[in-house]
């Protein structure tokens, strides 16, 4: 359980305390972006399957997203497209999108951001996968395999030949891009591989972000931000924001099906999200259903908070 993993390792590191006593379940996302969750069954009526048909508005995972903006035409203000490669301007009824920068050049950024977007960039800084250009120069520090992801590796974060290649390489390429801010995947290393050498890794490259001054979104990565705050860091020196999967719903991997949330995984999430809320992090939640009833719980309780949201019908984000 992530619950006991956190707390019997952060118990034996004698600069913290202890980590969330909330059972938590390791969500993050990935190029085909990825959200673990509990294997406990939802009810039937909550349960929608992957592989049905995509939403009538033929935009494939393009659901729902927060109210209308009026900086520019777009109807919705946050989205999250990860296998999104090519088009861009597909992107356009919305403020603010996520994509891997990676698979875009600068004059198709800056194009796109030209018509009032902003443009957010996936980094994935605690795992390695089998496609990128650079998996043979890192895959030997690889730490473990990684769940559900064949094609993907945990990486060595402490490691400081990886450090420089985010630090040096990575994290320039994608502001020389003009980009906007950052959407941090994989610092649930951390809560698979809980070590002080871990920790400090990723307190590196999180900082690194940070000092860009642009926006560094953490997907997930619940049980290394809280660590960090406990062994006396404050939580902005690492991030601006939070983007929280499966706060809601959830993705019954052995049925391939979208569920609803357990109650105990809801109640952390949302205790989670509201406790760096109150600190001043911006917060964003990705939610992967088809359930209209869900997705009215999501947009009711967003609007609330003042959060932003996106809902996909597609694990893939495309």
């Amino acid at each position: 359980m992530k619950k006991l993993l956190c707390i019997v390792t952060i118990l034996t590191m004698s600069f913290l305390t202890a980590c969330n006593t909330s059972a938590a379940v390791q969500t993050t996302a990935e190029t085909t972006t990825k959200a673990a969750t509990t294997e406990t069954t939802a009810s039937e009526s909550s349960e929608t399957s992957i592989s049905e048909s995509k939403n009538d508005n033929g935009n494939g995972s393009l659901i729902e997203s927060v109210a209308e903006s009026s900086k520019n035409t777009a109807k919705y203000s946050y989205g999250v497209f990860l296998s999104v490669e090519k088009n861009i301007e597909r992107l356009k009824e919305y403020e603010t999108v996520v994509i891997d920068a990676q698979h875009f050049s600068k004059k198709q950024i800056e194009a796109f951001k030209s018509k009032g977007h902003k443009v957010y960039s996936y980094i994935n800084v605690g795992s390695l996968e089998n496609f990128r250009s650079y998996y043979k120069d890192y895959k030997d520090l690889k730490l473990g395999k990684y769940e559900h992801w064949d094609e993907e590796i945990w990486i060595d974060v402490s490691n400081s030949r990886w450090q420089e290649f985010i630090i040096g390489k990575m994290i320039p390429e994608l502001t020389g891009k003009g980009i906007d801010g950052f959407f941090v995947d994989n610092c649930d290393v951390y809560y698979n591989f809980p070590t002080p050498a871990i920790l400090n890794g990723l307190t590196t490259i999180m900082k690194a972000l940070v000092n860009t001054g642009k926006a560094v979104l953490i997907n997930g990565g619940d049980c290394y931000l809280d660590a960090y705050c406990k062994s006396g860091g404050s939580w902005n020196d690492v991030i601006t924001g939070i983007n929280q999967e499966t706060v809601f719903s959830k993705i019954i991997w052995n049925k391939n099906k979208f569920g609803k949330a357990s109650s105990e995984d809801h109640k952390y999430f949302v205790n989670y999200i509201e406790r760096y809320a109150k600190l001043g992090a911006d917060i964003y939640l990705l939610e992967y259903t088809k359930d209209k009833k869900l997705i009215k719980q999501i947009e009711s309780y967003c609007k609330k908070k003042g959060f932003g949201y996106y809902v996909s019908d597609s694990i893939e984000l495309d």
